[in-house]
């Protein structure tokens, strides 16, 4: 399937998800807000490709699918995956045409800093995402950045064990400083990490994200604690997560103007009848999804 083609069933599909469902209910787009966003997203892996041009170092993920064969069911990867990185103006007129306002993509954290704070930033990391910034708001639609999709420097792990290491603290601070430099008088909207509670569960729960880490009985490999890293991981991040904002809303905010958060996969639940005992299993649920106790469920 051509690059483009895919890129356009996805952005079709969430589409529906933002569009067509309202309608289906009566609704009509006219009856939302004043400046309410639809949107599109993607992340950086499972669309940029060129995974090792222009300066740019091994993933977390490029070091998985090529070494793991086991890790993908078909064995593919996101060396090329839709070529976003080459054909970017075509995916954005995709975007355009489906009349969106917002598009939310992530940076890729190796291809800014191939090897951390230690290695220097990458001058053709920071011209590609300016350039593809440059072009979205040309096309007067709003980006929304997310710094961190699942994706880190693959040297991050063999220096820290990855988001096991308290040394990882830093240097996400110092990847997220470098991109409020070079991005924030165009971003307005930043997400520090895309659910971190989904990524620990699959990356040291199941094993199913790298580094693969898990122990039984959760999943099929034993080079991990399942009981006790994936909660390892998640302090780390929600660390850096707060020195992250700390840092943008002492530094960047009031001469940038833009607002910084965090992504987090939930559900929500509704009490089945007005009962006690409904409303307390709805409460009950909630506290599981917001505040990370399912991360071994």
């Amino acid at each position: 399937m051509a690059a483009a083609t895919a890129m356009a069933m996805a952005m079709l599909a969430a589409l529906a998800i933002l569009v067509l469902l309202p309608s289906a209910r009566g609704l009509d787009r006219a009856e939302f807000p004043p400046g309410f966003l639809f949107g599109v997203a993607t992340s950086a892996y499972q669309v940029e490709g060129a995974y090792l041009e222009d300066g740019k170092g091994l993933s977390n993920w490029d070091f998985f699918t090529h070494t793991n064969s086991r890790g993908i069911d078909d064995g593919r990867n996101g060396d090329v995956a839709d070529d976003h990185y080459h054909r970017y103006m075509e995916d954005l007129e995709i975007i355009h045409s489906l009349g969106v306002n917002s598009y939310r993509f992530s940076i890729s954290w190796a291809r800014i800093l191939p090897r951390g704070r230690l290695g220097g930033v990458n001058s053709a990391g920071i011209d590609f995402y300016d350039r593809l910034i440059a072009a979205v708001v040309q096309k007067g639609i709003e980006p929304f950045v997310t710094l961190h999709h699942f994706d880190l420097p693959h040297e991050m792990e063999t220096r820290y064990g990855g988001w096991l290491g308290a040394g990882i603290r830093e240097e996400f601070d110092y990847y997220a400083d470098v991109c409020f430099k070079a991005f924030g008088d165009r971003v307005k909207f930043w997400a520090t990490f895309n659910e971190p509670n989904l990524f620990t569960r699959l990356a040291y729960v199941l094993g199913k994200y790298p580094p693969a880490r898990c122990s039984a009985p959760f999943g099929t490999c034993d080079s991990g604690n399942s009981h006790r890293e994936p909660y390892v991981a998640a302090h780390n991040m929600l660390l850096s997560h707060a020195a992250a904002v700390h840092n943008y809303k002492k530094n960047y905010q009031a001469t940038q103007g833009g607002s910084i958060g965090i992504v987090i996969a939930m559900k929500w639940y509704e009490p089945l009848t007005n009962t006690t005992e409904d409303i307390l299993a709805a409460r009950r649920a909630l506290s599981f999804e917001v505040f990370g106790a399912d991360i071994l469920w």
